[in-house]
């Protein structure tokens, strides 16, 4: 059997995909989280097979639970699932470690296909997602995103969903000097003079939602 933690913030969306998973069979959901502290919380006193995580959550991203998880243990599995799909944001959460990346727009059985693929020791990109990646791939703009450190995509993130530098210190427990200083290296890195080019870069990109 297969254990898997299941990480979103849209408690309807959890028990669709929970319900989802378990018809399988082989897969029983261990754990559920809304945010990535619970699910960090969740992933040691669980220590399920998979963690399951969308990108967006409230407060810290999926990016930086995967950090923080393969951070107490670099053998752990975890597979993304995003309705944020660009080539930028795969290529992040990959390099971050993730096993996989599923898009939400993907056929149900895409996802347990994924858990199937991802605990037989073997990384999985939904198919919807590979003539995408390949299309992208010389985008000189997703590589740039590519291009920023954890700090600076973390700090990226936050600003362009309209977070202030305070709230941005708050949330990373960085001082607001700290934010000030990556916030002007991420633009000049971006190539970007204005925090509204920012804030569409983001959007373009997959990386927030629509915001406003």
């Amino acid at each position: 059997m297969i254990r898997v933690l299941l990480v979103d913030d849209h408690p309807v969306v959890r028990s669709g995909y929970h319900r989802l998973l378990e018809q399988d069979g082989d897969i029983t959901v261990v754990a559920e989280a809304l945010d990535a502290e619970n699910a960090y919380r969740a992933f040691i006193q669980a220590a399920p097979d998979i963690c399951i995580t969308d990108l967006s959550l409230p407060g810290s991203s999926g990016i930086e639970l995967l950090r923080k998880i393969l951070g107490r243990d670099t053998a752990a599995r975890v597979l993304v699932f995003s309705m944020h799909d660009s080539a930028a944001v795969v290529r992040r959460a990959l390099e971050a470690g993730a096993r996989g990346f599923v898009s939400k727009s993907a056929a149900p059985e895409v996802l347990v296909a994924a858990v199937q693929e991802v605990h037989a020791g073997r990384r999985y990109l939904s198919p919807d997602l590979s003539r995408g990646l390949l299309e992208q791939s010389g985008n000189d703009e997703a590589a740039r995103v590519a291009s920023l450190t954890q700090r600076e995509f973390e700090i990226f993130r936050l600003i362009a969903a309209g977070r202030s530098p305070g709230e941005c210190a708050i949330t990373l427990n960085l001082s607001q000097k700290t934010i000030a200083n990556n916030q002007t290296t991420i633009k000049e890195k971006l190539a970007v003079t204005t925090s509204a080019a920012l804030v569409h870069l983001a959007l373009r990109h997959g990386i927030v939602g629509s915001v406003g």
